[in-house]
């Protein structure tokens, strides 16, 4: 019990130490984490062999972030991805296994170890990368999203790969497995165990284990497969809202933690029994709820596990990374380390020029993505039963990934710094690519355009948000609203917005001359939608109108009149006399500036035309008696 105390003591104080400082640094808490890991482990061997037994423990908190992720995708918009899950995910896994496959290849490997090499590689690091991503708000980018779908194909893809390995076994490999020496290196619990089929596999993928399925055939794996997919997900749909219903009668708050725990492990473990990743059965359970009443308490309630696991997860990836292979040839490993982070950099940005992301996106889904992954750990220890690479290979490759982990985070912090750069020098916004459309296009999303935003979306009616400004979009992205980034006064980027489907056009533009440009174009290529124009003043609601918009609100207008009405309360009027007086001063504005519209010339100062300003006297005098007439009006029948 003691020592127990002491190694929870030894892990919390590192991580409080070691993230509280990363992070002031801005190098972020994945990084802080993992060189926790590394003062306790190789540094100050304050930690030892427990580290297998954490890890077990601690790969449980990527299958719950992968849950909390699964609770912020509808189905719908899963199913609106399937193109980048499948083209993006392919592509990357494709193009990463052949270009490592023919590199190890031309240095005398075997055809089957290039290939094994080429798979283990090709698969990154889930939980840095979605972790991270989430802790800059980078989720919700067209980076983010394009990153997250090659993840999730990735995870999918391990179980063809656990598959495939076999095939590709060496008989007269002379390694033997038994008298190999891994005990030191990064995350070797993977291959403690037997790894004798392609089944089970621990919370972030482990297959250690048999599998139910193991020695069926092929028909019965598949029924049985398909079968625990479509009881998640009506389970999903059906049972857990009446399981909620029953603990929220209950009233007692840790039921719901309680609950939710059962959920994630009771899934997981389904999921491992029939030979598939608990953490993309997670996903799926999350998906299903994700337009459940009770997501946001799920969300809550798991939220505290998933961060104090992840960041032991990191911690255990840092501790046993094995400098002493590092020490024996150190230019090797970090010119090793190096060219994978290089060659699967250039494949993600080939694949990002073939997908057109543009801008900080591309650069995003490059260097977020260039690193190996935990679950290339996975592969590698399969491939070590398996005979298919040497045991002093396997110990290299071993630590290769560990490093590749460790610099991820700096990879992003080069992604911040090109951002930045690209912000400062750009002289035009480049656009993101909207992904998905609605009926709703709003232009602008300042104080005024975020208000509409809200009240638009809290109804049911989605919504598309554009703006090119890059930190009023990252923010809107932060708080989970779907912006995009681009000059919408560009008919190629108000057009992918979906201009020509749209069924009403909001502009609510800072500058009058863009706005006005702006509403222009869309009446030119839409005589049918439906405008609402923001506008600062008189001058710029006739322009506006010229212009072709339908309704036209001045952004001080409504916010003056309100004011107006507290004031006239304060004055001597009844709350009532006040509010009609108000709407007839309402009323009377719409209609007299759609009259001075008409009167108003673009060529000449409203000072300079007479015209104008007569008709502007009359109706001055009209809505002083309009004002009054309701006034009197609402005292004569109180009366």
């Amino acid at each position: 019990m003691e020592n127990i105390l002491l190694q929870i003591v030894i892990y919390l104080a590192a991580a409080l130490v070691a993230v509280t400082l990363a992070s002031r640094l801005g190098l972020g808490s994945v990084l802080g984490y993992i060189l926790a890991g590394i003062l306790i482990g190789p540094i100050f061997g304050l930690v030892g062999g427990e580290t297998i037994q954490l890890q077990h423990f601690a790969e449980f908190g990527v299958v719950m972030m992968l849950f909390v992720i699964g609770l912020e995708l509808e189905p719908k918009h899963l199913w609106q991805i399937r193109h980048k899950l499948l083209g993006l995910g392919g592509l990357q896994i494709s193009l990463s296994i052949a270009a490592f496959a023919l590199i190890i290849f031309s240095f005398g490997l075997p055809w089957q170890s290039a290939i094994a090499i080429g798979m283990i590689l090709s698969l990154s690091s889930t939980a840095i990368v979605l972790q991270t991503l989430t802790e800059k708000g980078l989720m919700q980018s067209n980076g983010g999203r394009s990153s997250f779908s090659v993840l999730l194909m990735q995870d999918v893809a391990v179980i063809p790969m656990l598959a495939l390995l076999p095939l590709l076994m060496i008989p007269e490999l002379a390694s033997d497995i038994a008298s190999s020496d891994l005990s030191n290196a990064p995350l070797n619990n993977h291959h403690s165990s037997d790894h004798s089929g392609a089944g089970n596999h621990s919370a972030s993928g482990d297959h250690s284990g048999a599998s139910l399925l193991d020695g069926q055939s092929g028909f019965v794996s598949a029924a049985v497969i398909l079968s625990v997919i479509a009881a998640i997900i009506l389970g999903g749909m059906f049972l857990i809202k009446p399981l909620f219903e029953m603990v929220h009668a209950a009233r007692v708050r840790e039921m719901f933690t309680a609950i939710t725990l059962l959920i994630i492990a009771g899934i997981s473990y389904v999921m491992l029994v029939v030979g598939l990743s608990p953490a993309l059965g997670a996903f799926l359970a999350g998906v299903v709820l994700a337009n459940s009443e009770f997501k946001h308490q799920l969300e809550s309630d798991i939220e505290p596990f998933k961060g104090l696991l992840l960041g032991l997860f990191f911690i255990t990836v840092g501790a046993g990374i094995n400098f002493a292979i590092l020490f024996e040839n150190p230019l090797f490993i970090l010119a090793i380390t190096a060219g994978v982070v290089l060659v699967k950099g250039a494949v993600l940005y080939l694949i990002a020029l073939i997908f057109r992301l543009k801008g900080t996106s591309r650069w995003l889904f490059t260097l977020s993505l260039a690193q190996a992954g935990e679950f290339g750990f996975v592969l590698l220890a399969f491939t070590i039963q398996q005979q298919i690479l040497p045991a002093e290979l396997s110990a290299q490759l071993l630590l290769v990934i560990a490093l590749s982990m460790l610099i991820t985070p700096l990879l992003f912090m080069l992604y911040g710094y090109l951002a930045r750069r690209a912000a400062e020098t750009r002289d035009e916004v480049e656009a993101e690519e909207v992904d998905e459309i609605g009926p709703v296009i709003i232009v602008g999303i300042g104080r005024f355009g975020q208000i509409v935003n809200r009240l638009v979306r809290s109804t049911g009616i989605k919504t598309v948000v554009l703006d090119n400004n890059l930190k009023i979009i990252k923010l809107m992205q932060a708080f989970g609203y779907r912006a995009y980034l681009g000059d919408p006064t560009r008919p190629d980027v108000l057009n992918a917005a979906g201009l020509k489907t749209a069924s009403v056009l909001m502009v609510a533009l800072d500058k009058p001359e863009d706005a006005l440009r702006l509403v222009h174009y869309a009446r030119q290529q839409r005589p049918d939608l439906h405008i609402v124009a923001r506008a600062q003043d008189r001058v710029n609601v006739y322009r506006l109108y010229h212009a072709g918009a339908n309704d036209i609100v001045r952004e001080m207008f409504d916010s003056s009149l309100r004011a107006g009405r507290y004031v006239l309360e304060n004055a001597g009027l009844t709350p009532f006399e006040a509010s009609e007086a108000a709407q007839a001063f309402k009323e009377h504005d719409r209609r007299a500036n759609l009259e001075l519209a008409l009167k108003w010339d673009p060529d000449r100062p409203v000072s300079d035309n007479k015209a104008y300003i007569d008709h502007a006297k009359e109706l001055e005098q009209e809505l002083e008696a309009s004002i009054l007439s309701a006034i009197h009006g609402q005292r004569k029948d109180k009366d």
